[in-house]
């Protein structure tokens, strides 16, 4: 089966860096998939879990709190704002809803519902966890 590069970035640490045969990420917009020669996309990506499957990574589950895809002729790159693997992410998941609610409290009509679905979004993938 044909692969692609795949590299996964945080600003604490690069998590990923393989050959991989598919990814699927949570777009802001909805999750999508990259496959070998997927169209070139550059994609802002929202809270949610980012599945790597095949050739070298092997399957991985990262949890990522948003952040940016760029997929090219060279590969697929993932800038994540944050990013831990599935089995540790939990309590960062926990810690992030409490936050974005503490926040919400102290917004009124569209921004409020703005975050109101940034939460419903992150207690959906906390329930994946």
């Amino acid at each position: 089966m044909a692969t692609f590069h795949f590299e996964l970035v945080s600003p604490e640490s690069l998590l990923i860096s393989a050959e991989v045969d598919e990814v699927r990420l949570p777009g802001a917009e909805g999750e999508f998939q990259v496959l070998p020669g997927h169209a070139p996309v550059l994609a802002l990506l929202g809270p949610g879990i980012v599945e790597v499957k095949g050739g070298e990574a092997g399957a991985k589950r990262i949890f990522i709190d948003g952040g940016f895809c760029d997929v090219s002729q060279k590969g697929c790159s993932v800038l994540a704002e944050s990013a831990v693997d599935v089995a540790e992410a939990g309590p960062r998941i926990d810690a992030i809803i409490a936050e974005a609610e503490k926040d919400a409290q102290l917004l009124e009509h569209a921004p409020l519902d703005e975050a109101n679905r940034r939460i419903a979004t992150l207690r959906s993938v906390r329930a994946l966890v």
